[in-house]
């Protein structure tokens, strides 16, 4: 006797469901039915139709969905929740309607026009792990889309679902909307973009007695969103979203939710009389934590100046801050599942310990992310400044090849995304050191204009200005840095470039002073200690002299009068003269 075959077949199974259908139907049931009609008819059957979707199963409160395409399928249902979002935006936010929707690849048994299987149960599981408004994805759906769809990805971990033997890892689609965001030129979207971090800025509270300083509020927010916005490391979500969160408590969990990110940041303003207290703190909506907060206090004498000022404040620190905690998050993941964004992170991580080991760890990481994304210009932006530090340190075997190394992966970065300020900043920094002095200009104060709250352009901007004898450019741009900044684990370079800058103009306690500041941050660093020498070799002191000499030597073995000259790009040939002159009266060896 024949044995009929199963029909099988692979394909996208998209699942949507309503958020509290009987707690609408219960409140107002016409409504309720006439609303998700008009869903129905203006923005779900519209969207499917364009993107070939399959209705296969209605219900009352929901739809089974097939797609010969996943990215139809993932492109499908992030159109539907962004216009149901949009649709219910004028409701109060107890009576909106909103949709769960969860996307799994699978091979599903067809019966008739309805399909079965586990494909079609993990779809459902989704669906369920999906927060109001959002889409929840399977790992084989993420790996399908990745550099084909313009959206971002949190990964959420493997999860334990009901019927389903064996865990499986969940994706949450981020579904903001981003304030400044700049695609690469590249017709693909980047996948690293999908899983760069996003951050909301809510509306500041006026918590002024006569509730008379909102306008203050906004408008410090707004210069944050609009800061923040020029840094290529993150995504921003407008204003029009984050600032419909105004008035009352919130719930930052849910806020984190609703608009997609795992960063927010909020404030206060306060004002007394002539002056204003400001506070602001970072929150990562995924664990509850405080990264940073900090309170500003103000003589309100220009209201504008006051705001500016603030604004610098904030986004100057809020920038490392949020990228230290990604580094922290990248290096807990477990490293089979890394996406190109962790592998720069991870390779940042490396890169800013300055030693031999992390130096090769942070290029490796790098190329990985690379790998996976040829497109990501801060994975090139790590590699290029790892190299500087290879040839500056005496750590490369090839010098040369390293700085063109360099100079070429600083080329790309910017090619890639000619906003970015951080790849400017890097391509200054290899002309710099390969004494291209005009070329390093021009692509320094590039970066400062492209974003200037970005204390790491600022501090490179510095050293340029410090090794070209421009000491009060350099003096009055470091201090920038600093205050952009001033808890940046990387000051230890503006310290040191200060150092320069006070030891060209022949102020050595100073520039003893700076020096011994950038050893204080990292005890480690040849730059800070090889300033320092100097200093001592100009003013005599023979007993430091030895001392400072060993600790340089041990920082970096190799160091010489000749791995000085080579590397340490002064524009004046005298400052080179007398920094040479002065490490040799120090004992450091031709």
């Amino acid at each position: 006797m024949a044995i009929d075959r199963v029909a099988r077949k692979l394909v996208a199974i998209l699942a949507i469901d309503m958020v509290s259908y009987s707690r609408h139907m219960e409140t107002d049931e016409a409504a309720t039915i006439a609303r998700m009609r008009v869903h129905r008819q203006q923005l779900i059957d519209p969207v499917l139709r364009e993107h070939n979707g399959r209705i296969v199963k209605t219900t009352g409160d929901g739809l089974l969905v097939e797609f010969a395409s996943v990215v139809d399928a993932v492109e499908s249902a992030v159109l539907i929740q962004r216009g149901v979002a949009d649709a219910e935006a004028d409701m109060p936010r107890e009576h909106r309607i909103q949709y769960r929707a969860g996307i799994n690849i699978g091979d599903i048994v067809i019966d008739g026009d309805d399909i079965f299987g586990d494909g079609v149960n993990i779809a459902a599981r989704m669906e369920a792990l999906a927060e109001p408004g959002g889409i929840s994805i399977t790992a084989n759906v993420f790996e399908q889309v990745a550099g084909k769809v313009a959206f971002t990805f949190e990964d959420l971990g493997e999860r334990q679902v009901k019927n389903i033997r064996k865990r499986i890892r969940v994706y949450r689609v981020v579904l903001e909307i981003m304030a400044g965001a700049r695609r690469p030129r590249s017709d693909a979207p980047s996948a690293g973009d999908v899983a760069k971090p996003a951050i909301a800025v809510l509306p500041f509270q006026d918590m002024s007695a006569g509730k008379d300083q909102e306008y203050f509020a906004d408008g410090i927010a707004e210069d944050i969103i609009t800061g923040l916005a020029r840094n290529q490391a993150f995504f921003v979500i407008a204003r029009n979203s984050s600032f419909t969160y105004r008035g009352g408590a919130v719930d930052i969990k849910q806020v984190a939710g609703e608009l997609g990110v795992r960063y927010v940041l909020e404030g206060s303003v306060r004002r007394s009389g002539p002056r204003v207290r400001i506070t602001a703190q970072l929150i990562d909506a995924a664990t509850g934590n405080h990264i940073w907060a900090e309170q500003f206090d103000r003589q309100m004498d220009d209201i504008f100046a006051v705001q500016d000022d603030i604004t610098a404040s904030i986004v100057g620190v809020v920038t490392p801050e949020l990228i230290g905690a990604e580094m922290k998050r990248a290096r807990r993941k477990d490293p089979a599942n890394l996406s190109a964004w962790d592998y720069v992170m991870r390779a940042n991580w490396h890169a800013w310990r300055w030693t031999r080991e992390d130096s090769a760890a942070a290029k490796d990481f790098a190329l990985k992310a690379i790998a996976l994304d040829p497109n990501l210009a801060r994975a090139r932006v790590v590699h290029a400044m790892c190299d500087i530090i290879d040839v500056l340190y005496a750590w490369s075997p090839n010098p040369p090849q390293a700085m063109n190394e360099a100079h070429e992966m600083a080329r790309v970065a910017v090619e890639l995304d000619e906003r970015d300020a951080e790849a400017h900043t890097i391509l200054g920094s290899v002309a710099l050191f390969t004494r291209r002095f005009d070329d390093a200009r021009r692509c320094l104060e590039t970066a400062i204009d492209i974003n200037p709250n970005l204390a790491f352009a600022r501090m490179w901007g510095g050293g340029y200005y410090a090794l070209a004898g421009e000491s009060g450019n350099a003096r009055e741009t470091l201090k920038m840095a600093i205050r952009l900044s001033p808890r940046d684990p990387a000051n230890y370079w503006t310290f040191a470039f200060f150092g320069m800058a006070e030891f060209a103009d022949g102020h050595y306690d100073a520039a003893a002073e700076w020096a011994r500041k950038a050893l204080h941050l990292n005890p480690n660093f040849p730059t800070g200690h090889r300033v320092l020498l100097a200093v001592l070799g100009e003013t005599g002191d023979a007993d430091a002299c030895r001392i400072a000499l060993d600790r340089l030597l041990a920082a970096a073995p190799g160091t010489s009068i000749a791995t000085t000259r080579a590397g340490v790009p002064w524009r004046n040939p005298e400052h080179l003269q007398r920094y040479l002159d002065a490490l040799r009266k120090a004992g450091l060896p031709e």
